[in-house]
């Protein structure tokens, strides 16, 4: 049978690029800056979406319009100025995502073409995908950077690549990464990353908190499984963490509006903690894998004011994966997998070391 490839073209074939595999990683998120319009536009695209809000557009748009974005645009500026990078002039987020690209673009090479899309804001998933059937991958692995599914996140990503596909001509071919949850390269290296933080601590943490985002209740009703995939994760590395003597907790964050969210919220336990007899916290999010406003400004610096005003003695936060090895260990693994049958690639292996408390 005669293949066509790149080399073999017909003369009077089209010119176009094809034949190779790309990767791209796709995360929430971000404004373009922190002043009111560019919050504003972020938001309003983020909380638009039906997948996030669940109610009637008919009720919700008036209230988002009138109401939500006449005041939140400040609100949520304020938070992001005070974790924004100002030298780069972008926010954290931004700039782990555009890093991790290049990163795994250096750990593989010409094997595969890696590039970072954002669900809300730029740059977006519909150009990218566009971007890269154009330099001739045929072949995309579509990558959420959320390890636990919900049809908030990683749904939503899969809605915004098949509203690209419906547009194109000649469409690649898809492969979408599942929920890694319960990936054991993902729980060993969330294990890895606090077990590093606490080693360089003074005082042995009396608890560590493990703080996801939050959904409504709503949503788990419904048969969302993001507070299973939640508790499986926060189950597997409690289970790392206690053979180094550590004590683990779950919790939620980010609750917004009137509606019963995920329990129990983070920003009681705080509060609630020191008087519990916890006076010294560490607290990780594992459900993000860059730092961003809701791991820096509400966890780190929100979450620390009110563990300390409790009565709290210390207070430490682990950071995300970002753009460490341990980062690149995982995404590694899960490309290697998810790519099977598709292309045989390969990196250098890195085995972690978990560091004793």
């Amino acid at each position: 049978m005669f293949v066509i490839t790149p080399s073999n073209k017909p003369a009077n074939h089209p010119n176009v690029a094809f034949g190779k595999t790309g990767v791209l990683m796709i995360n929430l998120g971000t404004p373009s800056g922190t002043d009111y319009w560019s919050m504003r536009r972020y938001l309003n695209e983020f909380l638009s979406d039906k997948r996030v809000i669940e109610y009637p557009q008919a009720i919700w748009q008036p209230i988002l319009q009138l109401m939500i974005l006449t005041k939140r645009p400040f609100t949520a500026g304020q938070a992001y100025r005070s974790i924004w990078m100002e030298e780069a002039d972008e926010s954290p987020l931004a700039y782990y995502t555009r890093e991790t690209a290049k990163g795994m673009t250096e750990r593989f090479g010409d094997q595969l073409v890696f590039d970072y899309a954002m669900r809300y804001g730029d740059p977006a998933i519909e150009d990218r995908l566009i971007a890269m059937k154009d330099a001739g991958c045929d072949r995309i692995l579509i990558l959420p950077l959320y390890p636990q599914y919900s049809a908030a996140t990683t749904g939503t990503v899969v809605d915004k690549v098949c509203d690209t596909l419906k547009k194109m001509r000649w469409q690649p071919a898809i492969r979408v990464v599942p929920s890694f949850h319960d990936h054991p390269v993902y729980t060993r290296e969330i294990a890895a990353g606090i077990l590093e933080t606490a080693a360089r601590l003074t005082q042995k943490p009396d608890r560590v908190l493990l703080s996801f985002h939050g959904v409504p209740q709503s949503y788990l009703k419904k048969g969302d499984p993001y507070h299973c995939f939640c508790q499986v994760t926060a189950r597997l590395v409690g289970q790392e963490l206690s053979q180094h003597g550590l004590e683990t907790e779950i919790s939620f964050q980010s609750r917004f509006g009137p509606e019963e969210w995920l329990q129990p919220y983070s920003a009681d336990r705080f509060k609630e903690m020191p008087a519990e007899g916890v006076k010294h916290l560490l607290v990780a999010s594992p459900g993000f894998v860059a730092d961003c406003v809701e791991t820096l400004e509400e966890i780190a610096d929100e979450g620390r004011e009110d563990f300390m005003e409790a009565g709290g003695e210390t207070f430490t936060f682990s950071p995300c994966l970002n753009i460490s090895e341990n980062a690149f260990r995982l995404y590694g693994e899960i490309i290697k997998t998810e790519l099977s049958g598709w292309v045989d690639v390969h990196t250098e292996q890195h085995t972690p070391v978990l560091q004793v408390v």
